[in-house]
């Protein structure tokens, strides 16, 4: 979920082993995108992401020998994470980052923690479904996403005459379809459904029957080429996936009440992310 803007710099990778050994403390950047990562009513940083993250601190913590290995949580932006990872400000994000080939030029990523596809939210009074539906009208994005990429490539290809509206936060680009100021918003469709829910009318508002996207693979965040740490982060999550707990830790955040949002999901395991926890494995990805 960032876009190809998200160039890459020219910095010496950091080592995060070194550093991780030295002070005993993983860095996790985290975003306000439930349910993988967002604050509770407590303030605590919460979510799908962030329980896999704290179980990749501990083992982590056992593969290195360390006495102990704490979480420091950094806020993140879809805009500025990769610029943090190369500052050496997070080791890692514990996100939902859309993985492509053409961010894998700016940043690393762990092994799949989920799937989506892109679609749009649109309010039902207008019967949008099909991205034909949109032709001619606006349509907002997120900056920092690779919703932005997506959403002008099919715009060509399609030659839908679409006005790409830019905003800087997820909310943002949610509320101008709220106000009937744009048509429609593009986004990935459990981000989607979960701002759904979370609005004071979900009845309203409706995704589109057909996807923007095909099945893209979501993962954890890494700098280009802080290798060692990406296996270590591997190594651990091949652990942590084939583990009987992680259909109980999806159900947790997916079938059961959202904690501080008073909404569930109702979202079962697909058929592809089942897979993939069995033989979790790195990804083709275009």
């Amino acid at each position: 979920m960032m876009s190809g803007g998200e160039a890459a710099h020219a910095t010496t990778p950091i080592d995060s082993l070194e550093r991780i050994e030295a002070t005993g403390v993983l860095r996790v950047g985290y975003g306000d995108t439930a349910p993988f990562s967002y604050l509770d009513n407590q303030g605590n940083v919460v979510g799908y992401s962030i329980d896999i993250c704290q179980r990749l601190a501990k083992q982590l913590q056992v593969q290195l020998g360390l006495p102990s290995l704490e979480i420091a949580y950094v806020y993140r932006t879809p805009s500025n994470r990769v610029q943090l990872l190369n500052s050496g400000d997070i080791d890692i994000e514990c996100n939902a980052s859309t993985n492509t080939q053409q961010r894998r030029q700016s940043a690393q990523f762990a092994l799949s923690h989920f799937f989506v596809s892109a679609r749009y939210v649109a309010l039902k009074a207008n019967g949008f479904t099909t991205l034909e539906d949109l032709a001619g009208r606006s349509v907002s994005v997120a900056r920092g996403t690779v919703n932005v990429s997506q959403i002008n490539q099919v715009n060509r290809e399609r030659q839908l005459n679409l006005s790409v509206v830019p905003v800087d936060t997820l909310q943002e680009a949610f509320d101008l379809v709220a106000d009937g100021r744009v048509a429609a918003f593009a986004m990935d469709d459990v981000l989607l459904s979960t701002m759904i829910a979370e609005s004071d009318h979900p009845d309203v508002y409706m995704l589109s029957e057909e996807a923007i996207t095909s099945i893209e693979p979501l993962g954890f965040l890494m700098q280009l080429g802080d290798d060692a740490f990406a296996a270590e982060v591997n190594k651990a999550l091949q652990h942590i996936y084939t583990s009987p707990e992680m259909p109980l830790l999806y159900e947790r955040w997916f079938q059961q009440p959202l904690p501080g949002k008073d909404i569930t999901l109702n979202v079962p395991m697909s058929a592809v992310l089942a897979e993939h926890f069995i033989a979790p494995r790195e990804l083709d990805v275009d």
